[in-house]
């Protein structure tokens, strides 16, 4: 699956650190951080060993979502 989007984009030095739990571009009390870790990265890639990519450049943002055919054995 993939989401798209057409605004100003993620800036370089944020993508690299878009899924690190507790990152935030929030001012101190706005947010926690926990979005993208929790919701997208532990269950897509932990919980269902998928992938989870962003790719952004401004008027062209896109998150890609890949989950594999068949179920994975939990380790």
């Amino acid at each position: 699956m993939e989401v798209c989007d057409t605004g100003p984009g993620v800036p370089h030095e944020l993508k690299q650190r878009i899924f690190e739990p507790f990152f935030t571009t929030k001012g101190v009390g706005e947010g926690t951080g926990l979005g993208l870790d929790i919701i997208s990265f532990r269950i897509v890639v932990n919980r269902h060993h998928g992938d989870l990519r962003v790719k952004s450049v401004p008027g062209d943002t896109r998150f890609q979502v890949r989950l594999p055919l068949t179920e994975q054995p939990d380790a």
